[in-house]
């Protein structure tokens, strides 16, 4: 029987900070191949590599998934422990992606084992995905190929603090290039300043979307610019600059909808500047949504029930998950988030995950498994 702690330390211990997914596909793909599970790489490219673990078939499948990937550690000096050691102190793991999601990951594969060791005859499949943290681009990949479209129901093992997800977010990235004309800064009135063209731009953002309704589930519409950068020496105008910002559709404040608005607000800012602003969508992430009453989320509370002791409170997330892509499936189908550790440490210094929330994840997905089917 495998050790639920050394397995996530091993996990841990593996840098795939934006990359390198390959090294933790193939600790999961030996975990479950000595189960008897039999399990399929899925390159994206160079040493980015899904997995899809498959316990049993049928018509009607439950989806559990998790993503490989972490963010940067940053500063790894100002960490109280080396980033990729996975440090125990006191019952609690210290790491890159304990929390965000690598406990959920292994608290996955463990279930299917388990599950696959107790004779469970029902058909699951565990995707591990890449490149969540930036693009989603192995869950789109994963959808494209079909792995979506016999699902029945899809658990998405992020951190949730205790919490039962039942909804969350979209998102929009989103980048805007503002060409001037470059002078010296004793004739400015010679150029065009770019950053000029962003300062018109951001200045009309904080507004730009107040007609967007709010959601019943998800509430207001967020909206922020969260990067601007332009000129590169004092006394030059500058011909270019640009900023980044990030939209949180709804499903009352659609992707539709708010994209308009930023195009509307893109031509406003042209008119009021002699600098030529573009816009560039870089992602476009679908907000989810599920029945709070269906299938899916009632017999996962009662398997939260069964192993904690009590049902877990119902949430909407504002971040995004991989279901983000999952859902672009033509078939329709229901999404939980719900998974150990407490999102408020992801992707922080000193990440850090409660190992009994892990080990308890383990009997929960198993628990939720045999609900969903029974």
């Amino acid at each position: 029987m495998t050790d639920p702690i050394a397995f996530l330390q091993k996990l841990i211990q593996i840098d795939s900070a934006n990359g390198n997914e390959l090294a933790v596909a193939r600790v999961l793909q030996a975990e479950l191949e000595a189960a008897d599970i039999p399990t399929k790489l899925i390159p994206y490219k160079d040493d980015r590599v899904n997995l899809v673990a498959q316990l049993n078939h049928g018509d009607r499948v439950l989806g559990f998934t998790g993503h490989e990937d972490v963010v940067s550690p940053g500063d790894e000096n100002a960490w109280t422990y080396p980033p990729f050691s996975g440090k125990i102190v006191n019952n609690t793991m210290y790491g890159r992606g304990t929390d965000d999601m690598k406990s959920g990951l292994a608290a996955m594969t463990l279930a299917l084992i388990h599950l696959k060791q107790s004779g469970f005859a029902h058909p699951l499949r565990f995707m591990a995905t890449v490149g969540e943290e930036f693009g989603a681009m192995g869950a789109r990949q994963l959808t494209e190929q079909g792995y979506a479209d016999d699902l029945a129901g899809l658990v998405v093992g992020e951190p949730t603090n205790k919490l039962l997800k039942y909804a969350h977010g979209g998102t929009v990235n989103y980048e805007i290039d503002s060409e001037g004309v470059s002078v010296h800064s004793s004739r400015p009135e010679k150029g065009v300043n770019a950053i000029e063209g962003l300062v018109a731009f951001s200045t009309r953002e904080p507004h730009a979307f107040d007609q967007a309704p709010d959601d019943p589930d998800l509430g207001p519409f967020r909206h922020s610019i969260t990067v601007i950068k332009g000129g590169d020496q004092v006394n030059t105008i500058p011909a270019h600059a640009y900023l980044r910002g990030n939209l949180r559709p709804t499903p009352a404040a659609n992707i539709e909808l708010v994209v308009g608005l930023l195009e509307k607000l893109v031509d406003q800012a042209n008119k009021a500047t002699a600098a030529n602003l573009t816009l560039n969508v870089l992602h476009r992430f679908l907000p989810v949504h599920s029945d709070k009453n269906g299938h899916l989320v009632t017999t996962a509370n009662e398997a939260i029930a069964a192993v904690t002791g009590k049902p877990a409170e119902l949430a909407v997330a504002f971040g995004g998950t991989d279901a983000s892509e999952f859902i672009r499936s033509d078939n329709q189908f229901d999404v939980i988030v719900y998974g150990p550790g407490d999102n408020h440490f992801s992707h922080q210094i000193d990440e850090h995950v409660d190992l009994d929330s892990y080990t308890t994840a383990i009997k929960t997905y198993e628990e939720i498994a045999k609900r969903f089917f029974a």
